[in-house]
């Protein structure tokens, strides 16, 4: 005990004799300055189907970086997981999607969700193993198309303006096969889930498949050389887009995702890469 007692007296009579001005100095040699840490970099959460949204967020993902974003990208294994994963704040932005699918989610499942900005347009094509021409497609054949309604209605289209079907309405966004009004070949129409429309050229005359799933292909599909017809990418209403949650426009990190994605680096990319098959929308 009197060893202890000891011991504080000293700290007494050290501490009694450092002026106020040296302990200040003491304190501020011993503070760890964290006034650099306060600004940690943001994070997001992208959700994105393979290609061509998760190549191009990994070929900006430095560039966000450097701007103080980090971003994580999931890959979508569907069309239907990714608005579902924003609008319950499982993700803080998707990139897989065009705007009438948008619309029609929206629309569906009361989503609370935007456009944050358009970047792309992936022409859908008609794709076969067993023909080289529309003209070759025998009475009765069978062509496989995306079974979600926006896209449906799209490869209708497309079959529409080349003459192999008629639509009663070929402006509604949302036509399927009971709107087709004409069939002068008997066409069978087939709605397949749009990301294993390439596994069914084996079994049909032909198939509608988005771009991005077309360049997943097993061989991979170039649209603007295995195509046998392929959409116009002037005025054309598809434009991918990168979604967010309402009201997150204006957060900083999202601005800079905006401005990043759109810069004439990724302009450039798209040109460079996808030969046609994925054209700038900004």
């Amino acid at each position: 005990m009197k060893a202890i007692f000891f011991c504080m007296v000293i700290m007494v009579l050290l501490l009694g004799g450092c002026d106020s001005e040296n302990v200040a100095e003491n304190i501020s040699e011993n503070v760890v300055d964290v006034s650099e840490n306060v600004a940690k970099p943001a994070k997001l959460k992208i959700v994105a189907t393979v290609t061509p949204h998760a190549e191009i967020l990994e070929y900006i993902q430095q560039d966000l970086k450097e701007k103080g974003v980090e971003i994580e990208i999931i890959d979508a294994p569907d069309y239907n997981m990714p608005n579902r994963a924003l609008a319950d704040k499982e993700a803080d932005a998707n990139f897989f999607q065009h705007v009438p699918y948008l619309t029609q989610q929206i629309n569906d499942f009361g989503y609370e969700i935007e456009s944050l900005v358009g970047i792309h347009i992936e022409p859908m094509g008609f794709y076969s193993k067993k023909i080289s021409s529309l003209s070759e497609l025998r009475d009765g054949a069978v062509i496989s198309v995306p079974n979600d309604p926006s896209n449906e209605a799209r490869a209708l289209v497309i079959l529409h303006n080349n003459g192999i079907i008629q639509l009663d309405d070929p402006k509604n966004p949302q036509a399927t096969k009971i709107n087709i009004a004409s069939n002068p070949k008997n066409i069978k129409i087939e709605e397949i889930d749009a990301a294993m429309l390439s596994r069914t050229l084996d079994d049909v005359d032909g198939s509608v498949i988005n771009s991005n799933y077309a360049m997943e292909a097993t061989p991979r599909l170039v649209p603007t050389k295995d195509a046998i017809v392929i959409e116009s990418a002037q005025d054309n209403p598809y434009v991918n887009l990168v979604a967010i949650r309402k009201g997150d426009a204006e957060k900083p990190e999202f601005k800079i995702l905006k401005e990043v994605m759109t810069s004439d680096k990724v302009r450039q990319f798209l040109l460079d890469k996808y030969d046609g098959a994925v054209v700038p929308a900004f």
